[in-house]
């Protein structure tokens, strides 16, 4: 028996980004995207696609893929389906492969199926930033923006952090 390459497979934290990816897909296609991660002989991939229902006419002109079933593996959200034991027919999307090229650790395919790009960092091939950055206060950025003189005209005393009490209802 031979010892799986771990270098052909996902990182728990690319799986990660892979699953916030599928979600940020939903909620800016405002339909559902499953991503199901499976295994081709010694590597892995991902496809993205967007489940079609059940009265929905299939577009001709897209690549159709069936999603779900048993042993299948699924990350990010399953847009509230039994993707466990159902099958369901999906319009597919792109997907990413891993690859053994040393300069290309992953390629990235289109709508087709067709290598549309590739990197070695994964995040490079996503199309939504996933940094865990935090994100800057807006209201520190505000009170940055104002000189000392702007400070007083709304409402702030000598230190920008004491706030005067409101002057009257404040609807």
């Amino acid at each position: 028996m031979t010892t799986p390459d771990l270098s052909l497979r996902f990182t728990e934290q690319e799986l990660l980004m892979l699953g916030k990816t599928a979600d940020g897909l939903s909620a800016y296609m405002g339909k559902s995207v499953l991503a199901e991660v499976g295994l081709d002989e010694e590597a892995e991939w991902v496809i993205f696609a967007v489940p079609l229902g059940v009265d929905e006419k299939p577009d001709e002109t897209a690549m159709h893929v069936q999603m779900g079933g048993p042993n299948a593996r699924f990350v990010g959200g399953r847009g509230g389906l039994d993707l466990d034991t159902e099958v369901y027919d999906c319009q597919y999307l792109w997907s990413i492969q891993i690859t053994e090229d040393p300069e290309a650790r992953f390629v990235r395919l289109d709508h087709n199926g067709d290598e549309f790009d590739f990197s070695n960092e994964l995040a490079e091939l996503l199309p939504f930033e996933l940094s865990d950055e935090e994100l800057p206060d807006p209201d520190l950025e505000l009170l940055e923006e104002l000189g000392d003189d702007e400070l007083d005209d709304v409402g702030f005393e000598g230190d920008a952090g004491d706030l005067k009490p409101p002057k009257g209802p404040l609807h």
